[in-house]
């Protein structure tokens, strides 16, 4: 597993080249994109990590015409799963355009990239996700191979807190539980750090108190959301309700350029 560090890796040249010109191919053909992964790691945090993927997020309605401009530059390109990503490769490198996450609860819409502020990336100008929706897109980042705890917590204390907390939440929706376990997690990482808003966790917690109180009788079984190997027997044998399955029920990543009700 690789450690934590703000040193640079060592980028070959060919992939230097290959990422600037995949930023300045996506900024010429006029496609709604922001870079995340490592990159928006790094804007928030100062952490470098090695990556072969360069990760486009990027509404699915403009996916089709991002998959056309690499296409048209000699990639190959697919829809790796029709929910939430494609990939376009080239030799030994990635790009992965994301429009959301597996299970289909959080998904990219024109306001993450309009959101996005630009840095340099390679020397090309262009947006990189903002705190607010690099953490959304984390926090279903749940899995046992892959856990995504540690760069939420950095993402906090790189930024210092200084973000919409309340675009947070409204990225998240009914999900905002996730997001007080990741700030107790913060909380104990950082036990002396008062970056997280006093608000926000009189918010969190009034909300859980209520939740303790009066809880949703009908919604029973969400962990297949957050990995639905882990808790594959909840469904297969214990008869769970598939929360997982309804949710990737409800859009299609499709190459005509719409996201569909399925």
């Amino acid at each position: 597993m690789p450690v934590s560090s703000s040193q640079p890796p060592a980028f070959p040249q060919e992939q230097v080249a290959l990422f600037r010109e995949v930023l300045e191919l996506m900024e010429r053909r006029r496609v709604l994109f922001a870079v995340s992964g490592a990159f928006a790691l790094h804007e928030h945090t100062g952490i470098w990590r090695d990556t072969k993927d360069l990760d486009l997020f990027l509404p699915a309605g403009d996916v089709p015409d991002a998959l056309k401009a690499l296409e048209d530059d000699g990639f190959k390109t697919e829809i790796t799963d029709p929910i939430w990503l494609a990939k376009a490769r080239r030799g030994e490198y990635f790009v992965d355009l994301i429009t959301g996450m597996s299970n289909a609860v959080v998904r990219v819409d024109r306001s993450w990239i309009e959101r996005a502020p630009r840095s340099e990336i390679f020397g090309v100008s262009a947006r990189v996700l903002a705190p607010e929706e690099l953490i959304a897109s984390k926090v279903f980042v749940t899995r046992r191979e892959r856990f995504d705890g540690a760069d939420i917590c950095h993402v906090i204390y790189g930024t210092r807190g200084n973000f919409d907390w309340h675009r947070l939440l409204g990225l998240l929706g009914e999900n905002w539980q996730m997001l007080y376990w990741y700030l107790v997690l913060y909380h104990y990482v950082y036990p002396a750090s008062d970056h997280v808003p006093m608000e926000i966790w009189d918010e969190l917690q009034q909300r859980f108190r209520v939740e303790l109180a009066h809880p949703n009788r009908a919604l029973e079984f969400r962990g297949s959301l957050i990995d639905e190997n882990m808790f594959a027997i909840d469904l297969k044998e214990w008869g769970k309700r598939n929360i997982l399955e309804e949710q990737r029920g409800t859009v299609t990543l499709v190459r005509n350029g719409t996201s569909e009700a399925a």
